[in-house]
């Protein structure tokens, strides 16, 4: 073994070259990120960025990632970190790799949350909302929304999100508003708005129609009933649609005629259907059949106590689903009477199941014809659909084709009109969101009329407000519809002469989908959709700016005013006073004034589906703004994967219907945020995670950083686990960066080395940064900033901390400060300084600021204000990487024997062993005799033969052909680099070895303290 030092040798401390840099190791994030906050707006780097791009004569290509607008509401959620924190990082990162890259931050401000707060305000304070003037209330909505932007921009800033956060958009200012009421003008002038009656989604609660992004399903427990209809005795003249003919007495009487004989061929047997929506039942105007199912008519045998079934009555059931409503009717014995056909069905006229009901006033005397229907299955229920085509799409559908009356019977809160006989004014959804007693009260009248079957309850999963989280209905009122499948005309088909057939070219053709499931998920979304529902009847937002014809009918041809000198006169009114000038008085005098007479039309008084507005921005703010995009088409959307029904399509539709095609060329999706057990968030459950909390605990970084360790494309997971594993995470990499800023303090010019006279661990660790700097860019480029950081955060754990640096301590450390070796390190350092802290910066920009004023210090400067170094590729050197392959890959053999000496307490540090390593390969062998082996390995000495290795060595089943004999060191431990070596003690330095002594050059050893 090695003698010890000398007691009366010098102290060698003082002569080592070890790291030296202010930088701390605790990073005290919470408290120092608002400083650099502060420093970043005063310098103006934002700002300094725009102007630094246009200096640069179009060399720096526009790169825009418009910003989905946020509601204006409340505080910001984890699901908000994430989304801003990913927008961010791609923004910082195409402009650290050469682009102009712009970030506009947006808000959404109109739309019923905001509305609703103001309502439940004045309810708290006992104001009618209808008795405040419109003006007045959306005032005081505009003040509730400034009043959040200001709060939410503050909370943005401080995760270090960079933007014009000082002229940011918001769907609310004049400018906007006045774009949107002109985006909705070319749909008046192009022929794609239209009035209609229809079905739609309705919030009794929020009375309001909702758009298909604006409703998300929950489970419900609903009332089902079966329910039967007779044959019709006596068919009666069928109402005719507003517009239509009644038939003529010979057609009545040809299908009385053949009714008679179908009534005859099913006696008193009744048709049965189910449904879950009984409150419907009102609205029935027929029965569906499908004419691919089979269908029986069954006799009841015998029934279970309560079973309202009757011995000897026959019942038509499609015969797959038979035996299950035998079983709920409580029917114990039946048999399959007779096969019902489709020709037995087609032309069948039933009678409504309330005809003749006490109180019914004669409300529900009309036939019900029965129909042909695709949509009917034999998978549930009865195989014959209910069809009430005021309350439902495949209803109205069905209605359309074979001209069925609408019924108008359900008024906006939810409830039935005070007319109906016997349920009016009862709720179908009461104020607080609950059920009414309408369900119920059409129950007991079914029963009362001996129609109903059998009765029950499901929970099944049922559509809901996104707001006001209370269930919706389907209602059919006049609404203001895009219609999406009408050739346009505006002269811009490129893509399609319908929005339908533009949206999907642009999907197809036009735009990149990360990930590519997203492709599909909004390709089958926009081929099923249906016409866009843009009105809503609620006052805070931007109104339809149209006006109709006084008493003309919505099918007439001068229905619409189309005028370009009226739309003009709006858009320039909204520019200069708002959207609230609509509803001042004696505007329609003043926009029609001396072009038509005012009094002949009536102004439209509901407001525009906020997602017209969000789907309008592209053209206010990257049309429109000088930091817009130039072609008014933004490089990337990004926002969650609810988006695909929501913005993504919103803007996508909009923007087909008056600019032709999709306004962007790449769509970027993430998913939601979960806690630790993969659970959704939710107060009720305490699992959330507040952002300005895991900021105040653990730094805007800490949080930054768990987005860019996460595979964002799916669900996230957060919470105080995963948290501490991101914080451990940072503070390794910080670590890392530390070490490089202090191995380099006093680096120089004068030192740098040529990659040519490197050494070939430095030129090896050049081919890593060339192939480094290839996957970031292209990381950075296809929004894989998972893939990023676990590239560069393994490079620094296994590449740079377990090799490299470990390696060149020693030389960094011992060699004297002029010699080539070190000089090439500091140069490799130096190069891979300049990478590391720019290729992070998009991910940590606080700390990468602090490594950068580490060394750079200065009042205007910041590592946000340079781009990524250009590699040059002549530094990738694949024979050079492959031989440094098997460098390391006999390494670790001999580092796993050492560790093994190391545990049984053997040796103490490796530089105490001198192994033999035996190498079958000789390919293997030439390069490692070719490197200074030993020092790779961190040993006093090494020694390589190609003789077979014996049987005690050491092996590792990974690397075969290599094994490992353990030697120790000969010679004594030198005193300032530890080497073990035979020379120690022979030159004019005592206890050091001959590179120690030349690196101590002309320093007298008295000189050096003894210890």
């Amino acid at each position: 073994m090695a003698a010890d030092m000398p007691t009366d040798a010098p102290d060698y401390r003082d002569t080592v070259f070890l790291p030296q840099t202010e930088f701390p190791m605790r990073a005290g994030l919470p408290a120092r990120e608002p400083d650099w906050l502060a420093r970043w707006a005063r310098i103006g780097i934002y700002d300094r960025l725009r102007e630094k791009a246009a200096a640069a004569d179009g060399t720096r290509a526009p790169f825009v990632l418009h910003d989905g607008p946020p509601y204006a509401n409340g505080h910001l959620h984890i699901g908000h970190a994430l989304n801003k924190t990913i927008k961010d990082i791609i923004v910082r990162s195409h402009q650290m790799m050469g682009r102009d890259a712009r970030y506009v931050p947006g808000w959404d401000c109109h739309g019923l949350p905001i509305e609703w707060k103001i309502e439940e305000k004045y309810r708290t304070e006992g104001r009618d909302k209808d008795a405040v003037d419109v003006v007045e209330f959306r005032q005081e909505c505009r003040r509730f929304a400034e009043g959040w932007v200001q709060i939410q921009r503050e909370e943005f800033e401080r995760m270090g999100i960079t933007g014009a956060w000082d002229r940011p958009y918001l769907t609310m200012d004049y400018h906007a508003e006045a774009v949107i009421a002109a985006e909705f003008m070319k749909l008046l002038m192009n022929g794609a708005l239209y009035q209609g009656s229809k079905p739609v989604m309705w919030s009794p609660v929020e009375k309001t129609a909702l758009a298909e992004a604006e409703v998300e399903y929950h489970d419900h427990t609903s009332h089902t009933i079966w329910v039967r209809f007779g044959v019709a005795k006596a068919p009666r003249e069928r109402t005719p649609l507003v517009g239509g003919q009644p038939e003529s007495q010979d057609v009545q009487l040809a299908r009385a005629e053949a009714n008679l004989a179908k009534r005859e061929r099913f006696g008193n047997a009744t048709i049965v259907i189910w449904t879950t929506t009984p409150w419907t039942i009102p609205q029935n105007r027929a029965v569906a059949f499908n004419p691919a199912i089979a269908y029986g008519m069954y006799e009841v045998g015998a029934v279970a106590e309560g079973s309202t079934a009757q011995p000897g009555e026959r019942l038509v059931l499609a015969d797959a689903l038979a035996e299950g409503v035998m079983a709920q009717a409580k029917i114990t014995d039946f048999t399959r009477a007779a096969d019902v056909t489709a020709a037995d069905l087609e032309g069948l006229v039933l009678a409504h199941p309330l005809r003749g009901v006490e109180g019914g006033a004669g409300e529900w005397d009309y036939d019900v014809p029965m129909l042909p229907g695709d949509h009917v299955t034999d998978e549930a229920g009865t195989g014959f659909v209910h069809t009430a085509p005021s309350h439902g799409d495949d209803d109205y559908q069905l209605g359309l084709r074979f001209k069925l009356p609408m019924t108008y019977n359900v008024e906006p809160d939810g409830s039935y009109r005070a007319d109906l006989p016997i349920f009016g004014g009862q709720a179908i959804i009461a104020p607080d969101g609950k059920d009414g007693p309408a369900n119920v009260g059409v129950i007991k009248q079914l029963a009362y009329a001996g129609a109903l079957l059998a009765k029950g309850k499901i929970k099944h999963s049922y559509p809901h407000s996104w707001r006001s989280k209370a269930p919706l209905i389907y209602r059919n009122t006049p609404q203001w519809f895009a219609a999406i499948d009408k050739p346009l005309d505006d002269g811009m088909g490129a893509h399609g002469d319908t929005i339908r057939s533009r949206a999907l070219t642009s999907i197809d053709k036009l735009v990149t989908w990360w990930p590519r499931s997203g492709r599909n998920r909004i390709q089958s979304m926009v081929e099923n959709r249906p016409d866009w529902v843009l009105s809503r009847q609620r006052a805070w937002g931007v109104p339809l700016t149209c006006f109709v014809k006084a008493g003309a009918r919505p099918t007439d041809p001068d229905f619409l005013l189309r005028d370009a000198r009226v739309n003009d006169r709006i858009i320039a009114a909204f520019e200069a006073e708002g959207a609230d000038v609509w509803y001042r008085d004696g505007f329609k005098a003043r926009m029609l004034e001396g072009i038509v007479d005012p009094d002949a039309y009536d102004q439209i008084t509901d407001v525009l589906d906020v997602w017209f507005d969000s789907g309008s921005t592209h053209a206010f703010v990257l049309r429109d703004r000088e930091d817009g995009a130039p072609d008014g088409i933004a490089d990337v959307y990004m926002e969650g994967t609810d988006q695909h029904r929501g913005w993504f399509q919103s803007s996508l539709l909009q923007a087909s219907a008056t600019r032709g095609r999709a306004p962007y060329r790449n769509v970027v999706t993430h998913g939601f945020t979960l806690d630790e057990k993969g659970m959704k968030m939710s107060k009720s459950l305490g699992n959330t995670i507040v952002p300005a909390k895991v900021i105040e605990q653990y730094g805007a970084d800490i949080l930054r950083l768990w987005v860019a360790q996460a595979d964002y494309t799916a669900d996230q997971r957060i919470g105080p686990e995963i948290l501490k594993g991101t914080a451990d995470s940072y503070r390794r990499l910080r670590n890392t960066l530390r070490f490089l800023l202090g191995a380099l303090q006093g680096f120089d010019e004068a030192e740098r080395v040529a990659p040519a006279d490197m050494p070939e661990l430095e030129q090896w660790m050049l081919h890593r940064l060339a192939q480094l700097d290839h996957q970031v860019r292209k990381g950075y480029d296809q929004f894989d900033f998972q893939g990023v950081f676990q590239t560069l955060f393994q490079f620094c754990t296994l590449d740079l901390s377990a090799f490299y640096f470990d390696v060149r301590k020693d030389a960094l450390y011992c060699d004297a400060p002029g010699s080539a070796r070190r000089r090439a390190a500091r140069t490799v350092l130096d190069i891979l300084y300049h990478r590391l802290v720019t290729w992070l910066a998009p991910i940590l920009p606080f700390t990468m600021e602090d490594v950068w004023l580490s060394r750079f210090p200065s009042d205007d400067d910041s590592v946000h204000l340079h781009d990524f170094p250009a590699t040059p590729a002549d530094w990738l050197n694949e024979p050079l990487a492959a031989k440094w392959d098997h460098v390391r890959r006999a390494r670790r053999v001999v580092t796993a024997a050492l560790e093994v000496k190391r545990t049984d307490k053997t040796i103490g540090a490796s530089l105490e062993a001198a192994p033999v390593v035996h190498v079958e390969d000789a390919d293997m062998l030439a390069a490692l005799k070719s490197v200074a082996f030993a020092d790779v390995c961190i040993t006093s000495d090494l020694s390589l033969t190609r003789d077979p290795a014996p049987n005690e060595a050491f092996r590792l089943a990974e690397a075969p052909g290599i094994g490992v004999v353990f030697e120790t060191a000969e010679g004594d431990k030198c005193q300032r680099c530890w080497k073990i070596l035979p020379d120690v003690g022979t030159h004019a330095h005592p206890g050091v070895c001959a590179r120690c002594d030349s690196a101590l050059g002309d320093r007298v050893p008295g000189d050096l303290v003894t210890g």
